[in-house]
This record gives C-alpha cells, sequence and structure tokens, in this order.
C-alpha cells in the first residue's frame, strides 16, 4: 500500500520475557504488546503460573543468565547506587559485583499488570527465585504516569521498564530505547484521540 511506512522491529540481544496477568489483557493501555512489536527478541505469555522458565519461554533457558524486575522493597537510592539498574540478593540488598550480575544476561522477565497482579505472578512461579533479580533507579519519572497512575514514583510501565533495560544492558539499547519510546507516544495519541471524542447520546 503507497504511504505505508513499515517499522522493521529493532534486533536486540537481551531477550524481553513478558509475563502477563491475565486481567492487564483486558487493559485498553497496556503496553506489553507493544514491546513485542518493537523487538525482534520479545515474547509476550498470558497466564498465572508456569513451571519453570522453559515452559514460560517455549524454548530450553539457562535461568542463571537471566534476570527478573524484582518487586521487593529495595530502593537502590538508599544505597547510594547511582546506576538505573542495580542487582540485589534475596534480601534486596545490592550485591558486591554488580558488573558479574549485570554480565552476560542472555534475557530478562518482566511481570505486567496492576502491582497486586504483578506480586501475584511473583508468588505463584517461585522459579523466579532463582533468577538474577534486578532493581530500577529511573532517573526520570515515568511518562506513562500520564496516562494511567503508577503506585510509586520510580515505578514504570512495562514498555518503559523494559527501554532502560535494554539502554543499559544491550547493545542495541539506543535504538531499542528510541523504538519503545515512540510506541509509547504513540499509545498516548491514541488515547487523547479516543477521550477528546465526543460521546454518542445512544
Amino acid at each position: 500500500m503507497r504511504g505505508t511506512t513499515v517499522v522493521e522491529p529493532i534486533d536486540n540481544r537481551l531477550f524481553v520475557l513478558v509475563l502477563q496477568h491475565p486481567q492487564e489483557k483486558k487493559e485498553v493501555l497496556a503496553t506489553a504488546a507493544a514491546i513485542c512489536a518493537a523487538l525482534r527478541r520479545a515474547a509476550l505469555v498470558v497466564g498465572l503460573s508456569w513451571p519453570n522458565l522453559a515452559r514460560a519461554l517455549g524454548r530450553p533457558a539457562d535461568a542463571r543468565k537471566w534476570g527478573v524486575l524484582y518487586l521487593g522493597s529495595a530502593r537502590p537510592a538508599a544505597f547510594g547506587r547511582e546506576g538505573e539498574i542495580v542487582a540485589v540478593d534475596r534480601a534486596g540488598t545490592p550485591t558486591a559485583d554488580q558488573d558479574a550480575m549485570l554480565r552476560g544476561l542472555e534475557g530478562v522477565v518482566l511481570l505486567d499488570g496492576s502491582w497486586s497482579e504483578a506480586k501475584t505472578l511473583w508468588w505463584r512461579n517461585p522459579w523466579l527465585t532463582k533468577l538474577r533479580r534486578l532493581v530500577l533507579h529511573p532517573q526520570r519519572a515515568s511518562r506513562y504516569a500520564r496516562l494511567r497512575r503508577e503506585p510509586r514514583r520510580e515505578a514504570l510501565s512495562t514498555l518503559e521498564a523494559s527501554a532502560l533495560l535494554l539502554k543499559h544492558l544491550d547493545p542495541a539499547g539506543p535504538e531499542a530505547e528510541a523504538a519503545l519510546f515512540a510506541a509509547l507516544e504513540a499509545l498516548d495519541q491514541g488515547s487523547r484521540m479516543l477521550s477528546s471524542r465526543p460521546r454518542s447520546s445512544g
């Protein structure tokens, strides 16, 4: 079709696996699908529990080489960490060798849903505790907060979290970040158009 621009997915190295709570699938402003459209190596699976990483991913995987965005109460700022991504141990304390924990990751798991829904996914999938725990310490507030209220300042949408992770951990980080934020902007514009439409009287 003339005038149609085909946007090729970014060829990212770090695989992004999004586990989505079934309720989040009904959200008009959900961002997970946009992640998979923007990235060549990404997958979205909907459900509440899976027996292990390989079953969730749909192929063999070494859990020791994967990270997960941790939902605990760890706050990197309290430990004087300046980086936007911090690896923590089971107690929520930043690990001594950050480079070792962040190096060589093959993929990262993100839990998609409201705060309570994401926690449900965490507790129903104990295999997540075998992955390297990552905490985000964003330097900027969430842009997504304009569309949907976040539970706390450092909270980001799933799309923003994936953009931040790829920015620091993937060779294609700048391209991936730009593509993902372009998708978020499109979602924002679509939301504005819908909200500006006059409601029918019927």
